[in-house]
């Protein structure tokens, strides 16, 4: 037969995913001999024998690739035949270039499981068990290519027997740069609640048992310290709430198994399937009735938020204590995750009543991430463990930059040719300690990705935290970029779109170039910029940032806009007291630091508040959240609004619905009834303004982003209602829709910026 040789280019996620071994393996049973290894960006796989084996090896490349490989393209050119002898795992190269792909953390495998509760096996209950199916990736590495050494088990030589795994193709650990046992691995072990280590012959189990006392357990996870306790004990979740300083935003869930899942709450096929997937997410679910949950985990909320245990510490710890526990992140509201021990041990300190401890660092931490299902797909909240940096394919190559992001639920962004790459959520940049995690994720992420980015994408809105870091860089090309813009553009990008679309961004807030507060926009929109071409009718938002975290006040706004000042009276009353009220008049009819807006979210704020749902915020997005549970019933017909021409823009008038609304309760409708009929209506509002738009513009694909479409009522509605009008609908899945995703969309339109601007020279 023919003898060939080929040599492979490999990319996408396949470092740390047993990639090189299963090449290994397939071309041993082929016959095929050469070599595979890593290079910094790619797997080079050089490969000779029969032309027909060749071929073979080509196809199954793809068709068998190890579970957790992402292929994103592979390149392969013939060469003379060298003679190889056999074939051979090659140590790692710097060599290579183009983007390189870190893997996320992955869950706990079957069969790493199987081994973890087999008492006849050498790894039986220890808690760092792994394989190249499994375990931590992206929250242990250094730098690449990804090998030992560049990780933080660089610290742990193997012995023998982990050693002769490592190096035994025919081994599920062969190349497994986190292998371990315990006698050459990681150890857990404790310190009680004063900081001080405390002995203990068996650490975990005596963690489980303190767990079912009702303590509160701080763990060091994969990618950083939970607060865990007893989730049907409602003094251990009214302790933890006090001591963190969690008023009531929903505690996480971790469930022992999917039957322990059921027991609390509603679950689809394609909820248990996002549930148990690689990533483990959280994952929200209706909560069924009359279960042993304490109420505190989360009070006036219709929905859990509930994740399996993802590594083999969760899944001893949920063995041998309670079978659901609260884990929430180990910080103080408000604070970066702790993911260092002496840190945690100092500011977890006065919450914790016993720390449960590791000895392998954490380089890089992340947060759980959020999902839920709506519409068909899974929607990210929090793209963060189990999801970064799985990189998202750009629709064209740019030079590389840097995008900071939003102020509140920030990521960065680092492209490198036609690939983004986001960060780990970093949350709210509120405080000193936020801010110097978000400057050390910027490096991390540029250093991993391997890019110098002398384009730098930032928000327009001068007193973000993130702008003014963007502004302090020297040799740099700053570029801002508007909000709403940058949503539009995220869904665009990770939709691989291009030319113009109609794009909806509908949030809480966004600094529009006119001086207002945007929020409810409808942006002609590509790349290279946008029109804004339609928005919401604006009020005014009286004490300006407080309005937002006191529904209370947009609903005075809004009623007095519908209604003029006197009809308030015919509302529910809405303000705490008289002198409130009165206060909050006055600055709505004077203008005083009362800023006009056009959110949809404030909006939300105000139906929530005259429902009688919530009337205050604790936390972003709280209103919104407790109105869409509140729902219920047939949507019915929408509350009746109009759409107007105003200077050359259409303007949604929202004064009607508003009305209706406070006619509504007034007259004592059902509140589920309201709410859902509210939604129907803002979905309705988006469909008919787009179907206008469309006609004008002669735009066909419409691009739905911002945090109000993590509502699934919204996004479904307006999905629905898009899609029978006979667009064509993008929305979000690779990347939170809310600002999670902006540094994409800001990365997006720099390096578009920036390669036309590099055409014009």
């Amino acid at each position: 037969m023919r003898q060939k040789r080929r040599i492979f280019e490999v990319n996408g996620i396949v470092q740390g995913v047993g990639f090189r071994p299963f090449a290994y393996r397939l071309a041993s049973s082929l016959g095929l001999r050469g070599f595979v290894r890593n290079e910094t960006s790619c797997v080079r796989i050089d490969v000779e024998g029969d032309e027909g084996a060749l071929e073979t090896f080509a196809a199954r490349l793809i068709s068998d690739a190890p579970p957790l490989a992402r292929i994103s393209g592979i390149s392969a050119e013939d060469a003379n035949p060298a003679g190889a002898a056999g074939f051979a795992v090659e140590n790692s190269s710097g060599e290579g270039g183009g983007a390189p792909a870190v893997p996320p953390d992955a869950a706990t495998c079957d069969e790493c499981l199987r081994e973890l509760r087999d008492p006849g096996d050498r790894r039986f209950g220890y808690p760092f068990i792994n394989c190249t199916d499994c375990g931590p990736r992206y929250t242990i590495i250094k730098g690449v290519p990804y090998d030992r050494p560049l990780t933080t088990m660089s610290a742990f030589g193997m012995c023998d027997r982990c050693s002769r795994e490592y190096h035994d193709p025919a081994d599920r650990r062969f190349h497994a740069q986190p292998n371990a046992c315990p006698d050459c691995g990681p150890k857990v072990f404790l310190a009680g609640g004063d900081g001080l280590e405390k002995a203990s012959p068996d650490p975990v189990s005596e963690a489980a048992g303190a767990l079912a006392r009702g303590l509160v357990v701080a763990v060091k996870g994969i990618g950083g310290f939970h607060l865990a306790c007893d989730a049907e004990s409602e003094e251990a979740v009214g302790r933890l709430r006090l001591r963190k300083r969690r008023e009531e935003k929903p505690f996480a869930l971790m469930a022992r198994d999917m039957a322990a899942v059921r027991r609390v709450a509603e679950a689809s096929e394609a909820e248990e399937r996002l549930v148990s997937s690689p990533a483990r997410p959280i994952v929200l679910l209706a909560k069924k009735p009359r279960s042993r949950l304490a109420g505190l985990i989360a009070p006036g909320n219709r929905f859990l938020g509930v994740m399996l245990p993802y590594s083999p510490l969760h899944h001893l710890l949920l063995a041998r204590g309670p079978e659901i526990l609260v884990m929430t992140s180990g910080n103080m509201s408000d604070e970066p995750i702790e993911f260092a021990n002496a840190d945690a041990l100092e500011r977890l300190r006065g919450i914790a009543d016993l720390f449960l401890l590791n000895d392998r660092d954490i380089e890089t931490p992340a947060d759980d991430s959020i999902a839920r299902i709506a519409a068909g797909r899974a929607v990210l909240s929090r793209r963060s463990r189990g999801y970064v940096p799985s990189p998202v394919r750009m629709p064209f190559e740019g030079p590389s930059v840097l995008a900071v992001g939003a102020d509140l639920k920030n990521t960065v962004c680092v492209t490198r040719g036609g690939h983004a790459f986001l960060s780990h959520h970093l949350g709210d940049l509120e405080n000193q300690r936020a801010l110097e995690a978000f400057e050390t994720a910027s490096r991390r992420l540029a250093r991993l990705v391997g890019a110098e980015a002398g384009v730098v994408a930032h928000d327009m809105h001068p007193g973000y935290a993130s702008t003014r870091f963007a502004l302090s860089l020297e040799g740099v090309e700053n570029i801002a970029v508007q909000h709403h813009h940058a949503h539009v553009a995220s869904v665009m990008a990770e939709n691989g779109l291009d030319g113009e679309v109609l794009g909806v961004a509908l949030d809480g807030t966004g600094y529009g170039p006119d001086g207002t507060v945007w929020g409810g926009e409808f942006l002609a929109a590509g790349y290279g910029g946008f029109r804004r071409v339609a928005r919401l009718r604006q009020v005014r938002m009286p004490g300006a940032d407080a309005a937002a975290r006191q529904g209370w006040r947009m609903a005075m706004s809004h009623v007095i806009d519908a209604l003029g000042p006197g009809g308030l009276a015919a509302a529910p009353r809405l303000a705490p007291d008289s002198r409130s009220e009165s206060v909050v008049a006055a600055m709505i009819g004077r203008g005083f630091n009362a800023p006009l807006t056009s959110s949809m979210g404030r909006l939300f704020d105000a139906a929530a508040a005259i429902c009688g749902v919530a009337s205050v915020s604790t936390f972003e997005g709280q209103a919104a959240m407790a109105l869409e549970g509140a729902a219920d019933g047939p949507a019915g017909d929408p509350y009746p609004f109009a759409i107007m021409e105003e200077a050359g823009l259409l303007v949604a008038d929202t004064r009607p619905a508003v009305a209706a609304m406070v006619d509504d309760v007034a007259k004592g409708a059902a509140v589920p009834a309201v709410s859902r009929r509210f939604h129907g209506t803002a979905a309705a509002i988006v469909v008919r303004t787009c179907e206008m738009l469309g006609k004008r513009l002669g735009l066909d694909r419409v691009a739905l982003s911002g945090g109000c479409f993590q509502n699934a009522i919204l996004l479904e509605a307006c999905v629905a209602g898009l899609s029978k009008a006979g667009f064509a609908v993008y929305t979000h899945c690779l990347v939170p829709p809310n600002d999670g995703g902006v540094s994409l969309g800001q990365a997006a339109v720099a390096a578009a910026s920036a390669l036309e601007a590099g055409k014009g020279r």
